[in-house]
Order: structure tokens, then sequence, then C-alpha cells
């Protein structure tokens, strides 16, 4: 029966391709797959607007969505309603087939990351030896996308959006790709369905995360820090500074078009939320093993949701940040202390089992974060925040 339960899926998929002839079986299992993909989450994106939109609500202290079905939970079903509705406005001098390919490319690059992640056991579209090489391939096309919808635009706050948010998404992707190395060290493997295999392990009944390593809990903070900043998530949502920019990259957009961004960008947290839950938190796996017997797929996405409340409590908590500062914390701060984690995850793998590795391998880490911190710090004139308010 528990087995039954973690492979629903996989044997609901079996039985309805029975039905056709061998010839087409395994074409017709690949587009249930994809149709799977596809209708789960962008169903995700719906329920995490109302959430987000009720989160933000209540730690600011206001109202959230609250007429549109019971407690506003129709509240999706009438901004897509509005969203197709609308009116496809496209400037007269911008380039109309990049302006309208800009958001398929978006959406079409973000889904096909989605391939390669495990999302159960047995549960991967394609389980590729380089799965975790192909997903950062195809996530390169996400800066193409925005610069060719900034550029077509033919507007200046467009450009210079589309300018910024290319700037931020190479910058933050070094670390995003460096912090990812430390798991395909440990695992020997760039499949991420081989690297959630080499975690699912127990002793004494605990997971063998990597998380729960010193190399392993820098490597996820980095690479947290980044995904924010590749998410374009507050503190780090300078593409759509509004004060200055308008909407950024978009700001020539409307209608169902528009609507694409907005849901390229969700599920493109989604799908790198779901990537850090592979590369440190053990992916599908149990964090007991006394809980095996709950489905592999439960743990994934509970895990994932976990990642998109603590986005959502990051954009109602901190303030965005200055570009000089986005900038330079990459640059100066994130990047020199991934290379180095990648130093202690190889010193890690090479010393051996013992208590020694933990002590030196925590102590180079912690001393190289406050050295650096302090010399930030000192360098950047930075003081107590102060607070100022209208009297």
């Amino acid at each position: 029966m528990i087995e039954t339960l973690d492979q629903i899926f996989v044997l609901l998929k079996h039985w309805l391709v029975g039905f056709l002839p061998a010839g087409v079986q395994p074409v017709a299992g690949v587009l249930l797959s994809v149709a799977a993909i596809v209708f789960v989450f962008p169903s995700l994106f719906a329920l995490t607007t109302v959430l987000e939109r009720k989160g933000l609500a209540r730690i600011q202290n206001r109202i959230g969505p609250n007429r549109v079905g019971w407690y506003g939970i129709m509240q999706p079903t009438a901004d897509a309603i509005k969203s197709l509705t609308k009116e496809d406005i496209v400037p007269l001098s911008a380039d109309a087939a990049v302006h309208f390919l800009a958001p398929v490319v978006l959406v079409v690059s973000v889904f096909l990351g989605y391939a390669v992640l495990p999302m159960g056991r047995n549960m991967v579209l394609v389980d590729m030896d380089a799965g975790l090489l192909f997903y950062f391939a195809v996530g390169v096309s996400t800066e193409l996308s925005i610069f060719m919808a900034g550029w077509s635009s033919r507007s200046k706050y467009s450009l210079l959006g589309a300018m910024r948010a290319v700037a931020q998404m190479i910058s933050y992707e070094l670390p995003l790709v460096i912090s990812s190395l430390t798991a395909v060290m440990m695992s020997g493997s760039l499949s991420l369905v081989k690297i959630v295999e080499a975690q699912n392990h127990y002793t004494w009944g605990l997971p063998h995360w990597y998380i729960f390593t010193p190399w392993g809990f820098a490597g996820f903070a980095m690479y947290a820090v980044a995904t924010t900043a590749e998410a374009n998530r507050s503190p780090f949502d300078l593409p759509e500074g509004e004060s200055e920019l308008v909407a950024g990259y978009f700001t020539e957009y409307s209608g169902f078009k528009f609507a694409l961004f907005f849901l390229s960008e969700y599920l493109a947290m989604f799908s790198i939320s779901g990537l850090g839950a592979t590369l440190f938190l053990g992916g599908w796996s149990a964090p007991l093993e006394s809980l095996n017997w709950v489905p592999s797929w439960i743990w994934f996405f509970s895990k994932l949701m976990l990642s998109i409340f603590v986005f959502i409590w990051l954009r109602g908590t901190l303030p965005r940040m200055k570009q000089d500062q986005l900038m330079n914390y990459v640059w100066k701060f994130i990047l020199p202390l991934t290379l180095l984690n990648l130093f202690v995850a190889a010193l890690w793998r090479f010393m051996g089992e013992g208590w020694e590795r933990w002590v030196l391998c925590s102590a180079i880490l912690a001393v190289a974060y406050v050295a650096m911190a302090r010399t930030g710090m000192r360098r950047g004139h930075f003081g107590p925040r102060s607070y100022r308010y209208a009297e």
C-alpha cells in the first residue's frame, strides 16, 4: 500500500499508456508527463499568488484579496480572465516579432528546466547523466529573452531595465552555479537523480543531507541568496524598480504577454527552489528514516513550498537594495565565499572520516565570513541602520 501511494502517478501513467499501441507508448508517456508538469506548476502559481497576497497583507497589517470567491480564493481566476481580455498594445516603433517572441521564449526555457528535476522516486521526465548541466544551459535563455523584451520595446525604460536585469542575473548566476558544484563534487555525478540518491541514507535515523555539513550549509546559504537575485525577488527586485524604471523590461507589455512574464517569474522561482531542495535538502527523501512511509513526492513539494514561504516572508520584511550594493555584494562577498567553499568541500572530501574535518572546515568558513564582513563594513562605512519618520 505504501509503495503504491509513493508510485501512484507512475502507475497511473503506465495504466493510461497501456491502452495504446506499443509503438506509440513511449511518446504518449512523455506527453503525459509534460502535460502533468504544464498543469501542476501553473496551478501552483495560481495558488501561490493568493497565498502571497494574503501573507503580505498579514505581515503589513492589512486586508488581502477577499472579494472574489470564498475568502478571495478565486482571485487568480479573475486575474486570468482580466489578462486574457485586456487589449494587447504594441508600440508602433517596436519590433513586433521579437516583442512577441520574448515572453514565449522565457516561458519555454523555464519549463525546460523541469524536465530534469526529480519530483519523487522514479518521477523525472528525463534522467540525464548531465542533468544539472542541462538545467543551467537552458536557464541561460532567460537572460536572452529578457534582453529581447527590453530591446524590442524601443523604450528607454525597458532597455535600461533589461540591461540592469541581465547584469544582475549574469552576476548572481556565477555563485549559483559554483555553489551547486559542491553537491556534484560529493556525489560524483551531474545527474540530479544520483545526487538525491547520494543523500538518501540515514545514520541513527538522521539523513545524510548535504546541508548538514559545513560546506553544504555555506553552499546552501549562498545558493539561496543567488536564487533570490535570479528570481528577481525582494530585496533584489531592482529590474522592476517602479520608482525609476516604471516596470523595467516589460514596461511596454500588456494583456496576456504581460501575464506570461508574471507566470515565468513564479515558475522560475518554483524550479530553482526545487533544484535547491534536490542539491542540498535530499530532494524527495524524508527528513527522518521513520517517515519514509510518506510518499516521496509529498516531501519534494513540501520542501518546495517551504522555500516559497521564505520568499514571501523576505518580500514582506526586507527593503530593496540599491544597485551598487547589489553588485558589490555579489562580486566582493558572495563570489569569493563560493570559491572558498569549493576548496573547503575538497578538503572535507579528502580528509576522511573524523571530527577533525568538522572543526577545520567550519573554522575556515567562519573566519573567512567574519573577516570579509568586517572588511566590507569598514570600506563601505556602513553603520547601524537609522530610521526617520515624518513629523
